[in-house]
């Protein structure tokens, strides 16, 4: 089985890319393939909602705008599953990551929101400094997630002061990704 992470922080050597990085060593130690993508990385624009919101995308399910953004629609639906993990910046999940899920949401209207369906997620927010607001993040990354048909399969925060015993279990749960 296949699965595309994506972390969303700029740093990384940070909490964040740390918690992507331990569940790719547990689907890989269970024998599945994982390729990380760190979106700030990538050139991904913000969504221009074109022609009053019903452009291209509503109507072929592709985006006008040329950036990475195709290519990694293409990992995505290719992959088996998905592993997201974002900082939680304001009690919120990333800029990167929102700009990125605006502009999948959007497209995935025209395929009905069923390309990603049958596929599992981990969902992680990762929260420094007080550690707050990393369950309003997961909250909303669920919300984009479940709205584009991802199916979950774990939602974890992660803190500064939680990372030793969190850390081990992302590494569990790739591990038991799939059955």
């Amino acid at each position: 089985m296949k699965v595309v992470a994506i972390q969303t922080s700029p740093n990384h050597d940070g909490l964040t890319a740390e918690t992507a990085k331990r569940v790719i060593k547990g689907l890989e130690s269970a024998g599945h393939e994982a390729e990380l993508f760190n979106l700030n990385d990538l050139i991904i624009k913000k969504c221009k909602a074109c022609e009053t919101g019903w452009g291209q995308c509503r109507r072929d399910g592709t985006c006008i705008l040329e950036d990475d953004f195709a290519m990694l629609v293409d990992k995505l639906v290719e992959a088996d599953g998905l592993v997201f993990t974002t900082p939680v910046y304001w009690w919120d999940i990333s800029e990167s990551a929102k700009t990125f899920l605006d502009r999948l949401r959007r497209c995935e209207t025209y395929h009905g929101f069923k390309r990603f369906n049958e596929k599992r997620y981990i969902g992680i927010a990762c929260a420094g400094g007080s550690g707050n607001g990393s369950t309003r993040a997961l909250n909303l990354l669920e919300e984009y997630l479940k709205r584009i048909g991802f199916k979950l399969y774990d939602h974890v925060t992660v803190t500064q002061w939680n990372k030793a015993h969190k850390l081990p279990m992302l590494e569990e749960a790739g591990k038991g990704f799939f059955p």
